[in-house]
């Protein structure tokens, strides 16, 4: 085409502008050629005259189509020079938020400066698998494309990511090397992919800093290879570093930071590890502290040491390692901060010896303080005769001391490196890697210096490499399309390349400069320019005699001379390394030891730490260490790389900064244009220009342009001759385009000439079409409006004529109404005059009436209140008379009570009311009365006998002297027994006032009683109210709301139900899916180590076999125990479901009563073995005190007492179980409170009664007790007692064990032994004596009885107050409930109402689910009981017929019952010999096929195995029921691995394992699973075994096959499902460009995989569903298969759509509205439109309807905001900024637009996810579906081969 077609009116154009780079303008006059200026429109409607010259100015650019604006791939454009790509990528970046655009093989990244969605491992999963060029463009798509050509190619690939500084060069390989871990994660547990992102954290921390441009700036390049085996599983990584910036050690410029680590030591100083580091603030140390400003915005740097740590741990480093590492990072801080102190003659210096920082700098290295401080400020010069050591000066010294801080640092990062390169070394042979370098893009400062010149100098030789590259794949694309080409000339730079490193080049003169001895940057300055100043690439500046300029091929730089000799010497002094080396710490040691590479000799190494030997040559070999130069290595190491990358295939990742400022997307041009032209992306644009750059396909050509074909033209079958007749037509100049195998090239702008073609030929066909439209619409307007005039005419004369006859009538109708109205009026007066009269005359008569009324009401209460005083003054003066006559009787009464109890005080003195008190037993007083008058008389007749002797005279004294003390002792014991009277009745006082308070306080409670229970009645009133108000107010509700209300709110109750059931059912299921993963894991294992032999072709590792463990999905199942007692089961039963956890506070006070009482029992007898070891220890004194016999007689006591409790105990358990039964009863009778209350008072009752029968027992035992002490004689000394007395006891009322009574009575007998004699001495025989023990006992009897009794009134006391306070707590609860209710609106009231009814309800039905659990688990066990009694009488009675037939060689398989039925009478089982089960494994499962029994009954196998189990069961053969089910679940799954990617084979055995496991359900005897069955089908259920575990099992097995079915059908339909949904179909639009995908790719020589269509996806999905129908596989579960496919083609084709631009246009929507129609079509056609598959692509509906919508106004996004319901905001953004125009008439979405959908949607609650997940699985249920089959008539083909069995 001539310039005078191209530039022409309304074409627009880019001119130079020098703030934005390029403008846009547009021409507004047609340009001829030769004219000098050209007329231009800019974009704020301002003319300019643009002048046009031959050499100066010529032509501007031309403007791209707006079809083509946004592109993916920038080689895409019609027109491809600069500002092209500048407007395509600020367009990207900025209105669609892509930072990913594709420019032929490089990918272009622009860094945010945000944190984007975009890297998640759904983004992994759909990337992974895929073509370049068929999704969006990302890193992930180029990592894919390394990975893929890798394992098809089987070369080594590499993945160059540059770019300057802040770019975001290592987050893009830090997402490089996450893709890689992540699809090729480690075939073993070693975890080599998380050792290989650990070392990012690491590295980041030693080798980046923030700078100016970047707060986490790479300050060193690295080439990261990540080693894969045969099967392309990382086994293992290395990383090569280069040129680390040492000199950020001890130099920061402003505002920038030395390396993370240090500023992350400093933030951690105070941990306590940490405390020897001598640490402090960051801005105390030199080092740190330069760019003065140690923090960054939004990082904390503890954190980020926690995760150096972390990582450093992860890849093996040992903590003492680490503190090591630290301590020499550490040093490094304190050597900045030594103190270097000049001396006056200023050739000199030193270091103080008490300098903080020295010291903790010695320390921290393990060095000699003396030496480094001399070696600091000292250097050796050695001469070939000499030794000198000479003084520095303090600025010799400073930069020594710097030198000595960047040697250490660097050799520890070299250390750190090579020990993460240990760490992931593999031992395994590594078949192929992918390379990952991180390196530095082009750099231009305002002082350069040598970092700079290394770093471009590395730049020119990567851009060589990548010129001749894509050069290279130029070339192959056209020799691949056989179409001639000529040879493209692009930049070469080996010139540049040339003199920097070649001979004499820049290096190499720096290098001989740097071994002159005093060589110096001026003299190798002077070198250069004379020898360089020739080449083109070479200048000097102009004002300047120490700088170079260096024509680059991004720009000219120069470079500033001073440092270069220096730097790249890198010069240390040896006597400081020696120091170090000589460390006690032996990683420093190590970190200095001369290289392997490089060895020196071990002399020199000795020499070296020993002494200094001079004038020897020898000493010369220190240096060989340091003997290259940095620029030396660098080249070394650069060639290295760059034959590393000549063997690779190389990927390119260009990173480009958008702006100096960090903003978030914020797009500077100037900045952009100038990285563009630095990173060769604009180079790539000018090859691909140069040659021919726009490529389409024959069928896209054909779909786009066939608008322009003649209709004759369409008439020709080949596609091909129909596109070259066309192109013929349309482009005279053949050079133009080319024909191609498969594609169409075009030069550049032909593209953009066609595309004006066709938007001319839509425009003349759009005004054709307009004018013919409004002539028509014209011609409809004017006869409607005729139309409308006709009838307007015929409505209004109808109109007037009504109105007038509408008239006469209410004329008519006026004169009516008047004249009833006045006969109403009239009437209505007289009615009202007659009323009022009435009224009237009513009230007179009525106010006379009750005027009477009163009077005689007055008189009658006159008359009845002189009848009540005159009464009450009689009843008064009465009273008084009656008080004064009461009042002297008292009196009276009080005299003559004073004298009874004086003439009572005087008897009780006497001996007499001793007797009377000791009433039961006045016959033993009276007899032993009368034997001690016998004894007297006796006594008398010895006196009269020894009378007559002197001596008689002194025993009468004596005898005198006795009675008299005996007397006294007697006054004595009286003065007790009254002080025991007194206390007798203070206790009884007590007792009385208990009694008292017990009545007052049960008067109380019986008042509260009452109150609370008329309060209850009141709140029962008020709760009916309420009750009756809550049913008023639901009518209400009910009546307001409808029907629909109702359906939307049971179906959302319904929804969340079976949402959280499906959410249990998935987390199972994924662990069935977890572990059925690790078992092919495993088995997988055990074959990869017989794995020899290496099979090419591509074998993917799904991202998530990265080692993930998890538990076995097969729990071990055991029927759990019952925990109840049966006791406890018993009351259960008999108290009634309902109340039995009613009485449970009634069983808690019982329990709580008898713990008191057992407690008691212990305490006293604890007690009386306490008092027993006192009196055995005491010694036995005869005249020991009265106070001994008491305390002996209290031991006697307490034994007795003890005795009784124990009784007593036994007894009130006893009643207590009664009471248990009793209240239980009663519970089961009512649940009432009343009820509870009652059962309360009996039991109370029950207590008190056996309280009272324990006193009385107790009382009779103690008079007994007495009585057997009491008969005992004075002189008997003997422990025996006489049968006699034995005799009497035990004829007694209440009779006493006559052990318990010989026991204590021997006790009490040893206790008195020693006092027999006393007793005898008193009154004769002691039976005063014995009688005062008697009355002592019993007081202290009444004493026990009287504390017993306290302490029952005290319980019961205790009891009423917790009944009062339950009541108490009852009322509060229920008042403030009915404060609650007073406050609540109506509808809150009803809420609250109804959630409380709900509440209860819950409540009750969670005790008796408890209940329910505990009877069903007692049930379990006692039918596992009777199962085991049955087997053992069946095992004893298949003993006895085995003794029967022990004669025969093998028994016959037969039975009685088998040998007389008929055929007609079979049960429906198989019976197979136990040798050949594996024959029937192996035919029904083993070799089973599913086309064989393909025509019998469905599931034929599964009918046939649990025939065979249920003959088992019935001969009760348990080992043989666990074999087969062990056996053919074995084998089930033998067999579905080995056909591991077969539908049909997973298909047939997921029907066979459900239907097996619906028939061990069906037959197995629950209730639950018999409802269906028929009388024949109860017969046949199993009788012995509960198979229940191996119901799980198969359970199980069901859902992993499910599962293995749904991961085939995925797979088949993987690579269908894009091509039917969205690039197929009739309705299809095509690409809006011909996208030119990348050769290597493809699979086939077509460019790509053959496309599928919507049919062949219908038909496949037929094909599954037919399968699994014919299978017999439950409907239910096909349907969950057909929702989970369904799931899944929503989930690829939706993920697809969010991330490919070429296909978010209006046409896409439409086809694909269309496509899923059809799929919907097809769901009715089978009736699974109750399946949920149509739900599960809802969210496909909604994109395809949200592609289609206008997108305009404010109500067009309102619709999308209502339309778009289940899409997320991410998705719904993403679909509007992906939309693209298929041609002019249509428009982009306005960012104003997009930000408005933004604004609507943020109150939304969603999971804001863009990308849906393809992994997830809904949880598969099975449901029970018994079999109407009767098993007698299966039979068995002959073609299975099953003749071995017998029908039973």
């Amino acid at each position: 085409m001539s310039v005078n077609e191209l530039y022409t009116k309304y074409t627009r154009v880019w001119i130079p502008d020098p703030e934005e780079v390029w403008k846009p303008a547009e021409i507004i006059r047609d340009y001829k050629e030769g004219e000098s200026v050209l007329h231009l429109k800019l974009e704020d409607e301002s003319t300019l005259e643009y002048p046009i010259g031959p050499k100066d100015n010529p032509l501007p650019f031309l403007r791209n189509p707006d079809i083509l604006v946004g592109e993916n791939d920038l080689t895409a454009l019609s027109y491809l020079h600069e500002p092209a790509v500048l407007h395509n990528l600020r367009v990207r970046f900025l209105e669609s938020n892509h930072i990913y655009t594709y420019c032929g093989i490089v990918l272009v990244a622009i860094n945010p400066y945000e944190q984007l969605q975009i890297y998640g491992e759904e983004v992994i999963n759909a990337y992974s698998g895929q073509n370049m060029g068929d999704m969006d463009p990302h890193i992930f798509a180029v990592a894919e494309e390394a990975y893929k050509q890798m394992a098809r190619d089987e070369k080594n690939q590499s993945i160059i990511v540059s770019g300057e500084s802040g770019a975001g060069k290592t987050v893009s390989a830090k997402y490089a090397m996450r893709y890689f871990a992540t699809v090729g994660g480690s075939a073993n547990d070693t975890n080599v992919e998380e050792k290989v992102l650990a070392s990012s954290p690491i590295m980041e921390a030693i080798g980046n800093a923030k700078t100016t441009r970047n707060d986490n700036s790479s300050r060193f390049g690295k080439y990261i290879q990540i080693g894969f085996d045969r099967r392309y599983h990382i086994i293992g990584a290395n990383m090569r570093t280069y040129l680390l910036e040492k000199s950020r050690v001890v130099f920061q410029a402003e505002d920038e930071r030395n390396y993370h680590i240090f500023y992350q030591l400093c933030a951690s100083a105070c941990l306590p590890e940490f405390k020897d580091l001598a640490l402090t603030s960051a801005e105390d140390f030199t080092y740190t502290s330069l760019g003065e400003n140690i923090f960054i915005e939004g990082v904390n740097d503890a954190k980020d040491l926690e995760r150096t740590r972390e990582a450093l741990s992860l890849l093996g480093v040992k903590e003492s390692h680490q503190m090591s590492i630290f301590k020499i990072i550490a040093s490094i801080l304190h050597l900045g901060n030594v103190d270097i102190v000049s001396e006056r003659d200023g050739e000199s210096c030193h270091i103080s010896r008490n300098d903080p920082h020295l010291q903790h700098y010695c320390q921290l290295l393990g060095v000699e303080l003396e030496q480094m401080e001399h070696w600091l400020c000292h250097r050796k010069l050695v001469t070939t005769s000499e030794t000198y050591v000479k003084n520095m000066s303090r600025a010799q010294a400073a930069n020594a001391r710097d030198a000595l801080a960047k040697h250490i640092y660097a050799h520890l990062f070299d250390w750190i490196v090579e020990h993460i390169n240990k760490a992931l070394y593999t031992s395994s042979k590594q078949h192929s890697f992918i390379g990952v370098l991180d390196i530095y893009g082009f750099e231009t400062f305002e002082i350069n210096s040598f970092e700079q010149f290394c770093i471009n100098y590395a730049n020119e030789k990567l851009q060589q490499q990548f010129n001749s590259h894509v050069f290279k794949l130029e070339q192959e694309e056209y020799m691949k399309e056989q179409i001639p080409w000529t040879l493209i000339d692009f930049y070469d730079n080996q010139p540049c390349i040339d003199l920097i490193e070649a001979k004499l080049g820049i290096l190499d003169l720096l290098d001989e400069e740097c071994k002159v001895p005093k060589g110096t940057d001026q003299n190798w300055a002077q070198k250069l320019y004379s020898k360089h100043l020739s080449s083109q690439h070479f200048e000097k500046p102009r004002m300047s005699n120490s700088s170079f300029i260096v024509v680059h091929f991004a720009d000219k730089v120069e470079y500033q001379c001073d440092g270069f000799l220096e730097k790249n010497r890198d010069t240390v002094y040896e006597e400081q390394i020696n120091i170090l080396k000589a460390s006690k710490f032996q990683l420093v040691a190590d970190l200095f030891q001369d290289r392997k590479e490089v060895p020196a000799p071990p002399s020199s190494g000795k020499s070296n730490r020993i002494n200094i030997r001079p004038a020897k040559p020898i000493i010369k070999g220190h240096n060989r260490e340091h003997r290259k130069t940095v620029g030396h290595q660098f080249r070394n190491s650069l060639h290295l790389l760059m034959e590393t990358l000549n063997a690779t295939t190389p990927h390119y990742v260009r990173c480009i900064k958008p702006n100096d400022d960090k903003e978030a997307f914020m797009f500077d041009s100037r900045r952009a244009v100038q990285q563009l032209r630095a990173c060769g992306v604009l180079e790539t644009i000018r090859i691909s220009a140069a040659g021919y750059p726009s490529r389409w396909t024959y069928s896209d050509f054909y779909n786009r342009y066939r608008v322009l074909m003649k209709k004759k033209d369409m008439t020709i079958g080949d596609k091909k001759q129909v596109c070259r007749n066309l192109l013929e037509t349309l482009i005279k100049d053949p050079d133009k385009f080319q024909f191609g195998k498969t594609k169409i090239f075009f030069r550049a702008g032909q593209v953009a000439y066609l595309e004006k073609l066709r938007a001319d030929k839509f425009r003349f066909a759009c005004i054709k079409i307009q004018k013919t439209v409004r002539g028509w619409l014209q011609r409809t307007r004017y006869l409607k409006i005729r139309k409308s005039a006709i009838t307007l005419q015929r409505y209004g004369r109808g109109y007037l004529a009504r109105r007038y006859a509408e008239y006469l009538r209410l004329t008519r109708a006026a004169l009516i109404c008047q004249k009833q109205y006045r006969m109403v009026r009239v009437r209505h007066a007289y009615l009202t005059v007659r009323k009022a009269v009435i009224t009237i005359q009513a009230f007179t008569r009525g106010m006379f009436t009750r005027r009477l009324y009163q009077e005689f009401l007055l008189h009658h209460k006159a008359i009845i209140i002189q009848k009540t005083v005159r009464g009450w003054l009689e009843r008064k003066k009465f009273l008084r008379a009656r008080n004064a006559a009461i009042v002297i009787q008292c009196a009276y009464r009080r005299v003559l009570a004073k004298r009874q109890f004086k003439q009572l005080k005087i008897e009780a003195r006497s001996a007499e009311h001793l007797k009377k008190l000791n009433t039961g037993m006045e016959n033993k007083i009276v007899q032993l009365q009368r034997k001690m008058d016998d004894q007297t008389k006796e006594y008398k007749t010895q006196n009269e006998q020894l009378s007559v002797t002197n001596i008689s005279l002194g025993t009468e004294v004596n005898k005198l002297q006795k009675e008299l003390e005996t007397l006294r002792s007697r006054q004595g014991d009286n003065t007790q027994v009254t002080s025991l009277q007194e206390e007798l009745e203070k206790l009884r006082a007590a007792l009385q006032e208990a009694h008292t308070q017990r009545k007052k306080l049960e008067e109380e409670h019986s008042s509260e009683k009452l109150d609370l229970e008329q309060r209850v009645k009141e709140l029962e009133k008020e709760n009916s109210m309420l009750k009756a108000e809550k049913e008023e107010m639901n009518q209400r509700i009910r009546h307001s709301q409808g029907s629909e209300g109702q359906e939307n709110s049971v179906s959302q109750k319904e929804v969340r139900l079976q949402t959280e059931l499906d959410e249990e059912r998935l987390r199972y299921q994924n662990l069935l899916k977890e572990f059925s993963r690790l078992e092919q894991r495993y088995d997988n294992l055990q074959e990869e180590i017989a794995y020899n032999k290496f099979a090419p072709g591509h074998r993917r590792n799904p991202s998530e076999q990265s080692s993930i463990g998890s538990e076995s999905p097969f729990p071990s199942i055991t029927m759990s125990e019952v925990g109840d007692t049966e006791d406890t089961i018993q009351q259960i039963e008999e108290m009634g479901l309902g109340n039995a956890a009613m009485d449970l506070s009634v069983f808690m006070k019982l329990q709580k009563r008898v713990r008191e009482l057992e407690q008691e029992r212990k305490r006293l007898q604890t007690n009386l073995e306490k008092m027993e070891e006192l009196s055995k220890r005491k010694p036995i004194d005869p005249k020991s005190s009265t106070s001994e016999e008491d305390t002996n007689t209290d031991l006697a006591y307490n034994c007795l007492k003890r005795q009784e409790l124990e009784s007593e105990n036994k007894k009130l358990k006893n009643d207590l179980n009664e009471l248990r039964k009793a209240l239980a009863d009663r519970a089961s009778e009512s649940c009432s409170s009343n009820e509870l209350q009652e059962s309360y008072n009996l039991l109370l009752s029950q207590l008190k009664a056996a309280n009272e029968e324990l006193d009385v027992r107790k009382e009779e035992v103690l008079m007994l007790k007495t009585q057997i002490v009491s008969t005992k004689k004075p002189k008997e000394d003997t422990n025996h007692i006489d049968a006699n007395d034995v005799t009497d006891w035990a004829n007694n009322k209440k009779p006493i064990d006559k052990e318990e009574a010989l026991q204590a009575y021997q006790g009490l007998s040893e206790s008195k032994s020693s006092k027999t004699q006393d007793w005898g001495y008193l009154n004769e025989d002691g039976e005063l004596g014995l009688a005062y023990q008697g009355l002592k006992q019993v007081a202290r009897l009444l004493e026990a009885q009287l504390q017993s009794q306290s302490r029952k009134h005290q319980d019961e006391l205790e009891a009423l107050h917790t009944q009062i306070e339950v009541l108490k707590e009852d009322l509060e609860k229920k008042q403030e409930m009915l404060n609650h209710f007073s406050t609540l609106p109506p509808e809150a009231l009803v809420e609250f109402s109804v959630q409380q009814e709900i509440t209860r309800l819950t409540n009750e039905n969670l005790d008796l689910k408890e209940i329910m659990e505990k009877l069903e688990k007692n049930e379990r066990k006692l039918k596992k009981q009777l199962r085991i009694y049955i087997k053992k009488v069946q095992e004893l009675e298949l003993a006895q017929a085995a003794a029967l037939q022990a004669n025969r060689a093998r028994p016959e398989l037969t039975r009685q019952v088998t040998v007389q039925r008929k055929e007609k009478d079979f049960e429906g089982m198989f019976e197979y010999y136990k040798e050949d089960e594996a024959l029937l494994i192996k035919a029904l499962v083993t070799d089973m096929k599913p086309h064989v029994v393909s025509a019998t009954v469905p599931c034929l196998p599964a009918y046939i195995l649990f025939m065979c189990i249920r003959h088992a069961d019935y001969i009760n053969d348990d080992q043989k029921v666990h074999s087969l089910l062990t056996s053919s679940i074995n084998a089930v799954k033998k067999v579905l691995k080995k056909n591991n990617d077969e539908f049909e084979m997973a298909s047939f055995w997921l029907a066979n394992t459900s239907r097996l496991l619906h028939c061990l359900k069906q037959y197995s005897g629950d209730e639950a699973f018999m409802t269906q069955n028929t009388a024949k089908q109860n017969e046949h259920c199993m009788k012995n075994f509960d198979l229940a575990e191996y119901r799980q099992v198969l359970s199980d097995l069901s859902i992993q096959i499910y599962q293995q079915l749904i991961k085939i059908a995925e797979a088949i339909l993987q690579p269908m499902i894009v091509s039917a949904m969205l690039e197929s179909g009739s309705l299809t639009g095509v690409k809006p460009m011909g996208y030119r995908h990348r050769s290597s790719s493809m699979d086939c020589e077509t460019g790509g995989p053959g496309g599928y269509t919507l049919e062949a996806l219908i038909r496949q999905l037929s094909q599954f569903y037919t399968i699994m129908g014919e299978h017999g596989l439950d409907p239910e579960i096909g349907q969950q298969v057909i929702r989970q496919l369904f799931y899944s083609i929503n989930a690829v084709t939706l993920n697809n759509l969010l991330l490919r631009k070429d296909v978010c246009s209006w046409s896409t929507g439409m086809q694909l509205r269309y496509n899923i129609s059809q799929m919907e079509e097809w769901l009715r056609g089978r009736n699974l439109n109750q399946s949920g598959a149509v739900a599960t692509i809802e969210p496909l509906i909604q994109a395809a309807q949200l592609l289609q919508l206008r997108k305009k106004t404010s109500q067009d996004a309102e619709a999308i905001c209502n339309t778009c319901s289940v899409l997320s905001t991410q998705q719904i953004v993403k679909i509007l900024n992906l939309y693209t125009p298929l041609n002019e008439f249509e428009e982009r979405v306005t960012v104003s637009f997009i930000r408005d959908i933004q604004n609507r949607l943020q109150g939304r609650i969603e999971n804001n996810q863009l990308l849906v997940d393809t992994k997830h699985t809904f949880p598969v249920l099975f449901p029970y579906t018994p079999s109407a089959l009767s098993l007698e008539t299966i039979h068995i083909p002959a073609s299975l081969n099953l003749d071995f069995l017998i029908r039973v």
